[in-house]
Order: structure tokens, then sequence, then C-alpha cells
């Protein structure tokens, strides 16, 4: 073999290894369904950020597809949300080659609604889930979800390393994946009673702290403001005290069983959340049917309060109720709205923990995202979830609608209003409570900035994390029983509820025998077995840092 022909054969192999060579380096990468053990909040710098924005190179997003996102709560009467949505599909056809559509799943009847249309094979791509409020585990031991392990690690890369494994943790059933949580949003939901802080110093009373001082308020109302119409507490049939009346009056702890109108069972205490109570077998129970009793013969509500469909708040902020009853932070803005519609009105909140201190953090999976098992574009759905939680434009406008007509920053660099608003014209929400982020959230001029101390507060006594965070209830072997159950509290409830009842004690002892038939004594003790499993499984309770 000649020099010259020598030479050109060893130039084409040092080609040939330097293009192996190369193609081998592009192609190695971490394996994306390991999880970083801690994961980092860094963004990565140079090169290497503009890298990691890039779809990953095997990513097929050539087919454009329309993704469905079922959302609860009755559609708007304003076009504001098809109006966001002819800014935000453009956005998406670019980055995922999507676009979305808003379904709505309409409160009257919710959750009927919600379980039909998991359970009619509908195509569901993108929907709102909640362990705590929406039948989540129920639904996924049905199969009405996709579990996402292998997506998420793939098609939302960025979220999968943000949220830490113990989180995603909360989001398993039999070892998969059924949801994104939303744990990294601070709220609270923790619930009370609405009031007028001004007729409250009126009757020369202070704070309402207890369920006793609480009817004094309502029966000083009824006294002073009920021949001008006011009703003390404007409730309908919806509405239960009990639980708020458990968390006021001991350091029980909401297991999240739900049996119906009332919660038959809870945990003994956030130390002792495995030891299973039945406060309903309790003489709290007796002491509270009386309440409501008494309450019902001063006055404290209508007297159709059974039948009555009415709206409740609208009445409070016409000046014709003087409480209503949900959560903190509906109080964190209806106090603004009050002082407008009634200056001076000065409404204060008699939370549950307020008695005790007996406050427990939610689930982080009181607000998720699920995709539907029929869904045709799981692939793309995860990273249109992934958009919703990363990209800070297309975040704000899922969640504040079009800037300058929903909303503008101010020079605080709060959310507010653009002039000359109109909420009717201009109002905007898409009720997105399934992937809402702290770093993306602004501070809104609406909201009664105060809250956030009582919040603070609230963080000083809040137990955490939430103790049955991991688990599910396997209802097999007693699902006769649970429904059997809930058939009885949604009969006898109600009456014990607002006191339309005779006598008390005789119509909790008749309500404990229905239950007692209805299987109690079974439920309790499957129940507590599966406690008693799933403590095995988490080990040391409370956690170290409680």
């Amino acid at each position: 073999m000649s020099k010259t022909r020598l030479l050109a054969l060893v130039l084409i192999m040092i080609l040939i290894c330097g293009l192996l060579g190369a193609c081998g380096t592009a192609g190695e990468k971490e394996p994306a369904d390991t999880p970083a053990e801690t994961p980092s909040t860094e963004e990565p710098a140079g090169e290497e950020k503009q890298a990691a924005e890039e779809p990953e190179p095997d990513i097929d997003i050539s087919e454009f597809v329309e993704i469905s996102n079922y959302v609860l709560g009755d559609p708007p009467a304003n076009d504001m949300v098809d109006k966001m949505l002819e800014q935000l599909n453009p956005i998406l056809k670019e980055k995922i080659n999507a676009h979305m559509r808003v379904e709505w799943i309409e409160w009257a009847d919710y959750l009927t609604k919600y379980n039909l249309l998991l359970a009619s094979g509908q195509e569901i791509d993108m929907i709102h889930a909640s362990s705590t409020w929406l039948d989540f585990w129920p639904n996924v031991q049905k199969g009405s979800f996709l579990a996402l392990d292998d997506l998420i690690p793939k098609y939302a890369p960025k979220t999968w390393a943000e949220i830490p494994q113990e989180d995603w943790e909360q989001c398993k059933y039999q070892g998969k994946i059924y949801c994104f949580p939303e744990n990294s949003y601070t709220q609270y939901v923790n619930h009370g009673i609405f009031y007028r802080g001004d007729w409250l110093k009126e009757f020369g009373m202070e704070p309402v702290k207890n369920f006793e001082e609480m009817g004094e308020y309502f029966k000083k109302v009824k006294e002073v403001y009920g021949p001008q119409g006011v009703i003390p507490f404007d409730a309908h049939n919806g509405m239960s005290l009990w639980e708020g009346y458990i968390i006021s009056n001991t350091d029980y702890v909401d297991v999240r069983v739900n049996t119906g109108r009332h919660k038959v069972l809870w945990g003994k205490s956030f130390e002792e959340p495995f030891e299973l109570v039945a406060p309903v077998f309790e003489d709290l129970f007796v002491e509270y049917a009386k309440m409501m009793k008494d309450w019902d013969e001063a006055g404290v509500w209508r007297k159709d309060v059974l039948n009555f469909e009415g709206d409740t708040r609208a009445n409070l902020r016409a000046g014709q109720s003087a409480s209503d009853q949900h959560h903190s932070n509906t109080y964190r803005y209806l106090r603004v709205e009050m002082d407008e519609l009634i200056p001076g009105s000065d409404l204060q909140m008699f939370a549950w923990c307020d008695t005790r201190g007996n406050l427990v953090a939610e689930p982080i999976t009181h607000g998720a995202t699920a995709i539907g098992r029929t869904s045709k574009h799981p692939e793309r759905t995860v990273m249109l979830y992934e958009l919703f939680r990363q990209d800070e434009e297309i975040y704000r406008l899922i969640n504040y609608g079009i800037e300058g007509v929903s909303y503008v920053i101010n020079e605080e660099g709060k959310l507010d209003r653009p002039e000359g608003f109109d909420s009717a014209r201009d109002g905007f929400s898409i009720n997105w409570w399934g992937g809402r982020v702290d770093k993306f959230e602004l501070r809104q001029a609406w909201e009664w900035e105060p809250i956030w101390d009582i919040w603070a507060e609230y963080d000083k006594i809040v137990k955490k994390p939430f103790p049955y965070g991991r688990f599910v209830l396997d209802r097999t072997p007693i699902e006769a029983e649970l429904s059997a159950i809930s058939e009885v509290t949604n009969q006898y409830g109600p009456m014990i509820d607002f006191g339309k009842v005779d006598d008390p004690e005789k119509e909790v002892e008749d309500y404990r025998n229905k239950l007692k038939a209805a299987g109690f004594d079974k439920v309790m003790h499957e129940i507590g077995n599966q406690l008693a499993a799933y403590k095995e499984q988490i080990g040391e309770w409370p956690p170290a840092s409680n």
C-alpha cells in the first residue's frame, strides 16, 4: 500500500471517529425520569440556560391539536375568557402547536356533574382535581385519570425538577403519580363566620372567639335589627356548622373520609391522627344539637332555611344579613368589598381555629390538576401545564386576563383595576385553582392587606404537614356501608343543623341508631386498620421538624 493511500485511510478513520464522537456527545443527557435529590432553584447560565429552554429534540409536535381544560364554575356572562383565549392560543400555537378551549362544570350540583363527566367516557384532557372537595382519590381508584410518571419528566421537566420528591409522593396511588399538586401557592382556606364589626361594637361586645359568643351576637342582632328585616345569619340548606363546632371545641383532625352531610370519623389530634374518634357519638354532638335548636328558636336564620336557595352573600352585601360563612381567602376580598358597599361595616371573621388554635395544613392536593384517562393528547396536555406553571406571560393570561382591560399593575407593583373598569364587562376568571405558584403571584390592590398579618399568625400555629397526605382509603370492603351512612347523615343532618327538631336528644339518639344499623362499626374498624397500615408506611409521626 502506498504512503498516499495509507495517509488517506488514516484521515478517513479520524474523520469517522470524530463524527461518531460528536453524535455520542450530543445524544448524552441525564435520565429524564430521575429527579434530583435537592432540586436547584438557580437559573442555568449562558448556553446551559438556553439549552434548558429548548424543547426536547425527540418531542413531536408536528400535528396541531386542541386541548380541553375543564374548570369548575358558571360560564361568565361577558366575553373576556374568549378574548383571553384569542391572545393565549397564538402563543400556544407557537410553543406547542396547540390551542386550548375552556369547558365549564357549573356550580349547581357540581360534584354530581363532575363525577358523571368522568364516568361518561367523554374525552377529557386537562381537568381540575381536589382530594378535599372533588373526590380525587375515589376517582383515581375508578381509573378516571391517567398515570403521569412517564410523561412529566419528559414533557414538563422544569415542573418535575421544581416539585420536591416528597410532594410527588402525595400525588401517588399504588406507586403512580396521578396529578400535579398546587404545592407552591400560599393560601389559607380555614373556615369561619363573617360578621358586622360595627354592630358588634355597638352591642359593647368583644371580637368573637367561640360559638357561644357567636350566638350572643346573633341574638343581639335579632333584637336590635330584626324589626328592620335583618337576618342574623342568612344560611341555606347546604350549610352545616357541625364541622366548625368540632374544630372550635376539640383538637380533632379531619380524616377527609366522605360520609355525606356530616363527617362522622375524625383523627384524635395532630399528634395522634391515626387513632379514630367519632364525635357524633359524643356529648359534644348533643350540645351542638341543643345549641342549633336554641338558635332556631331565637330566629337566627330564616324559618324556611331548609328550602332557601337565594344568595346569602348578596344579602350580606345589601345589609339584609348580619353574617355569612366561608374561608379566610374569601374574607381577604369581601372585607374590602364591604368597606366600599357599607362604609364602616368593619367586617370581622370568627375562624373556627380562633377558639383553641386547631389549624392543620391543607393537603397539597386540595388544588390539583389531572389528565383524563380518555385524553387523546396527554403529552401535549402535560406540556400545556408546564407552560401554565413556568411561563409568566401565560400565567398572567390564565389567572388575570388581558392586561390593560381586566387588570393593570400599579406603581406599587400590585394587581389593580384599569381606569373605567367595569366588572360586568371587563371582569375575568377561569377559576384556575390547580397550578398557582407564588413566584408569579401578584399582591392585589383590592385585597385587605391585614390578611397577611392574620396568616402570619396562622403560620405560627398551623400544624404541618397534613397527616393524611398520602393516605388513600380503599373503599372496596365498606363501599355499601359508606353509602348507607351517607344516606343517614343526609337525612338527619339538615334537621339537626338548623334545629328543626322537637327534642334534640331524642333526634340524636335516633340518628346514632341509624348510623349503627348502616354499618358504622364496620366502617370505623376497617378505616382504623387501614390507618394503622398507613402509619407503618410513613414511619415516625409527628415528623421531627414539628
